[in-house]
């Protein structure tokens, strides 16, 4: 049985919930009101989904659909704009203050259950392995391709990984891992609101769901390079992927713009909103340098 929105937010709270919750901490959480969280918490307990304040074995079956199962790490390119540090270090695995860029990423996936991790390597590929002693789970996929086409080279290799899986762009240091989601109800997006941006953002309509990808706008959402797709767009996305990336100019696309430009319409994909303290995009040497002291030298 499907669940409605409501039905999805209530009960995947309660699923991540340490305890017994009140419908006034429901209602804080949810952004819902208490009259809502009332009419819902019943509905829920007729389908057998909760009991006594707490989640059932039947409410965490009805989530599984619903469940972040995988997370594929888009991780092959040079990173030509941090030239010196990655002359010899692949950009994710660049230290800032200590710990490598794509460890908050990884920790922030296991803290949520997301235990079955791909990343997807090129440049410098065998300095990846250095990961295992710490994260003995991940598995790597090579791309060939990662010096003659852009990142939709990377999502070539991933395509039949796609669903229920996180996407993500391997390059971004997250300082809040509840910004990584156990349970989704539609295929989503990592958005920063921004009254102005001159960087890659999103428009969406009156239900937050993306309608324009482009580079700079006003009261846009600024694009974080994590994506979500549930179990229908992920297996629509690994054609259309093919497809995008063997039209002519396809090795030059950016992933991203496969559902949201080239199969435009096709996809409901929605936005998250987050914030700027909750993740940092390092594109720059300079960047870099202005976080980690240790650079400036």
């Amino acid at each position: 049985m499907e669940l409605t929105r409501k039905q999805f937010d209530i009960l995947s709270i309660m699923a991540t919930a340490k305890g017994k919750m009140s419908q006034r901490q429901l209602e804080e959480l949810s952004g819902h009101s208490l009259g809502t969280v009332n009419r819902v918490t019943k509905e829920l307990l007729a389908l057998g989904y909760i009991r006594d304040g707490v989640i059932t074995d039947s409410g965490y079956n009805a989530l599984e659909p619903y469940r972040a199962k995988k997370a594929i790490f888009i991780a092959a390119g040079f990173g030509s704009r941090m030239v010196p540090v990655t002359l010899n270090t692949p950009k994710p695995l660049i230290r800032v203050n200590g710990k490598r860029i794509v460890d908050t990423l990884i920790d922030a996936c296991l803290e949520n259950g997301i235990s079955e991790i791909y990343i997807v390597r090129g440049y410098l590929a065998e300095q990846f392995d250095q990961l295992l002693y710490k994260y003995p789970m991940i598995k790597f996929l090579e791309n060939p391709s990662y010096n003659e086409a852009n990142n939709i080279g990377s999502a070539m290799v991933a395509r039949y990984m796609l669903q229920n899986a996180y996407v993500f762009e391997s390059d971004l240091i997250i300082s809040n891992p509840s910004i990584i989601k156990k349970y989704h109800y539609n295929s989503d997006v990592l958005g920063i609101w921004k009254e102005r941006t001159d960087d890659w953002c999103l428009d969406v309509d009156k239900d937050g769901f993306v309608i324009d990808e482009k580079v700079g706008g006003l009261n846009t959402y600024q694009m974080v390079g994590i994506y979500y797709f549930n179990a229908a767009d992920g297996a629509k996305l690994s054609e259309h992927i093919k497809e995008a990336y063997l039209a002519p100019g396809g090795k030059e696309r950016y992933w991203e713009t496969v559902p949201n430009l080239v199969y435009k319409g096709q996809y409901k994909i929605e936005v998250r909103p987050c914030l700027d303290s909750d993740i940092v995009e390092i594109d720059t040497f300079r960047e870099l340098k202005s976080i980690d002291k240790t650079y400036d030298v």
